[in-house]
């Protein structure tokens, strides 16, 4: 059993996918699905094992049978029981350890481990809530649309503005970072559509486009119309037309956590206790205070308690979360920011009960519209599988891929990282950034986790370019496009602009001025993007790990009609064998993708797959597909022993 722990190769796996659960699409309480596990053959094979799911609170261990596989692994399924509407489950695994000592190990979805686990890592299926297929298979391009393109519409001037010229510097800090006035408009973005077109873009993703004193417009003072300094209602119409038309969907961003100090309905209730919207807020008993978010004045925050504001906001027919879905506008669903803060405050927790809210009303409304959630921390908890689709976060994928490709020295601006006093990323080997990720995405269902949305960076973040090692954004980017979830493209990343924080990575679209690119990587992002649409495992494919070790990281997306092996390199590889974990499909001369010439991907006469590199680099080959299910032989009802 030496090394099992810390060899990715021959330890067992299992995910949520087609590849390791089968059943129908959309299960329901009471069915039956089968799961497997996959175990190494050789040194790695357990003995027995058996499914541990709970059941009403009380764990049940199902013995499991095997089935066989090619010689290099097999299987071990059982039935589990669809009994509660979240069905957690995990493996229980006997080994033949040393002088015929039986050996147990627990395998959930942060990996394997000898100690006993708490629940909260076990696997988990949703019965029912879906995620549409559409949502799985998008390509999500986010447009802050002050700094996306001027129409050249003369704007009114309003108090709050710092009017600036479309090549005045952005400032990262100070009292004006909200305040410079761009005028990028709706059609500005209705102009480039094309630009999407041509990256692979299949969703457009506005931040907030209604009115606002800022620049972000986070701060809205209505939901009631678009923004007349983006254009206005019509020029929403004619963009998601001029969409649509081209095949590209438009999501928009919604604030349910707080609206602006200046929305009509707080300015009506602010010292007026008779105002009808005097309870969507948090106010003291005088009316002289209130609750905002983080205690920024500028945003109070809205009170989940009162039915009058789920009825304007959610339930009525022309609410807000409503309106905006149905003709004219037509928009395709919504990013819900904050998600992790609507309906919480101090002992009031209904966040949950907000989110199957909103989702059941704009399933009504629009069935298989999106419905994504901003999540900073942990989000998993948040996210059973029936409120939220899925989260736009940081913490499962953006920022240990972040720490790993880190340059070896800071950035020379101060800053915060994610929220932390350091200037920026601790770099970190493979292994802790399989781990982090493991961990952080533990607590998602697969459905969950095809529509969560992976960024390199946002609007809210520092450029990675500015963070990463030199390459290090092409490299993030294909790990990007090569995970399970939502690549996420902010804007300008296909320029590779830089930025050492959110405000200052909010730079105008550099059009036609290339010598303001960081690097042009437009063919890149097209080549992805059509390398996901084109292998359906890097859509839905199970995610299984192969090595992470140092400077390399390997996996392969397993799928019925095909998988595919991902290999990214941050730095040299000694040669390193994977084993036989897994068996390409073509000449290992024959990549789908491959960055630069510093990776090597061959196979011995054994079978092995070999990598070696010289650099950081890339390299994507086909691969076997796990394997066909079959009937176990049906297992012994044996409880293991203590």
């Amino acid at each position: 059993m030496s090394g099992i722990d810390a060899d990715l190769a021959l330890q067992p796996h299992h995910d949520g996918s087609p590849a390791y659960v089968s059943g129908p699409a959309e299960p329901r309480l009471g069915e039956v699905l089968r799961v497997r596990l996959r175990v190494p053959a050789g040194a790695g094979a357990p003995a027995a094992v058996w499914l541990r799911s709970l059941r009403d609170g009380e764990p049940h261990l199902e013995p499991a049978g095997l089935a066989t596989g090619d010689g290099t692994h097999s299987f071990f399924e059982a039935p589990l029981p669809l009994v509660n509407p979240v069905q957690r489950y995990r493996w229980y695994l006997r080994y033949s350890g040393e002088a015929g000592k039986a050996d147990y190990r627990w395998f959930n979805a942060a990996g394997l481990h000898r100690r006993d686990v708490p629940d909260a890592f076990d696997f988990r299926i949703h019965a029912g809530s879906p995620t549409p297929d559409w949502i799985k298979e998008s390509v999500m391009y986010q447009v802050f649309p002050d700094r996306f393109a001027n129409s050249g519409t003369v704007k009114p001037r309003a108090g709050w503005m710092v009017s600036c010229d479309w090549d005045t510097p952005v400032q990262g800090t100070g009292e004006a970072a909200g305040r410079q006035f761009y005028g990028g408009d709706l059609p500005g973005i209705q102009a480039h559509l094309g630009h999407l077109g041509d990256l692979g873009a299949t969703i457009l993703y506005l931040t907030p486009i209604f009115p606002a004193a800022s620049n972000h417009r986070y701060d809205a003072s209505s939901f009631d119309e678009v923004d007349p300094l983006l254009g206005g209602d019509g020029a929403l119409v004619a963009l998601v037309e001029a969409a649509h038309a081209r095949g590209l969907r438009v999501v928009g961003d919604l604030t349910t956590n707080h609206t602006g100090a200046g929305h009509h309905w707080f300015v009506d209730a602010y010292r007026n206790p008779a105002a009808p919207t005097g309870e969507y807020y948090y106010f003291n008993q005088d009316r002289t205070g209130y609750e905002a978010w983080l205690g920024v004045p500028s945003l109070p925050k809205l009170n989940w308690n009162s039915a009058a504001l789920r009825e304007r906001f959610i339930l009525a027919e022309d609410s807000v979360a409503v309106r905006w879905l149905k003709a004219p506008f037509n928009l395709d669903g919504w990013r819900i920011d904050v998600g992790n803060m609507t309906g919480r405050r101090g002992s009031e927790d209904l966040n949950q009960e907000v989110a199957r809210m909103l989702r059941q009303r704009v399933e009504e409304v629009k069935p298989g519209a999106m419905l994504l959630a901003e999540s900073t921390s942990d989000a998993a908890p948040d996210v059973p599988g029936d409120g939220w689709q899925g989260v736009v976060s940081y913490s499962n994928f953006t920022r240990p891929l972040w720490q790993w490709l880190a340059r070896e020295e800071p950035p020379e601006q101060n800053g915060w990282f994610f929220g932390l006093p350091q200037p920026g990323p601790a770099r970190i080997d493979a292994a802790d950034f399989v781990a982090t990720h493991r961990e952080m995405s533990a607590g998602f269902n697969w459905e969950v986790r095809l529509a969560n949305a992976n960024a390199l960076d946002t609007h809210d973040t520092a450029r990675a370019a500015s963070h990463m090692i030199d390459g290090g954004q092409e490299l993030a980017a294909c790990v990007q496009f090569a995970f399970p979830g939502i690549p996420l493209v902010f804007a300008g990343d296909e320029f590779g602009l830089l930025g050492f924080n959110g405000e200052d990575s909010r730079t105008p679209m550099p059009w036609g001025a290339p010598e303001k690119w960081g690097k042009d990587l437009r063919r890149l992002y097209a080549d992805l993007a059509a390398l996901r649409a084109g292998n359906r495992a890097l859509i839905d494919g199970s995610l299984r790990w192969i090595a992470a070790e140092g400077n390399l990281l390997a996996w392969v997306r397993e799928h019925s009609t095909g998988s595919v092996l991902c290999v990214v390199v941050r730095g040299p590889v000694v040669e390193t064998s994977l084993g036989n974990a897994v068996h390409l499909s073509g000449e290992p001369g024959n990549a789908l993708l491959a960055l630069g010439n510093a990776v090597e991907v061959k196979v011995d006469e054994t079978g092995e797959v070999l990598v070696k590199a010289s650099g950081p680099g890339v390299s994507f080959h086909l691969a076997k597909e796990a394997g066909a299910w079959s009937q176990p032989a049906r297992a012994e009802s044996v409880i293991p022993e203590a």
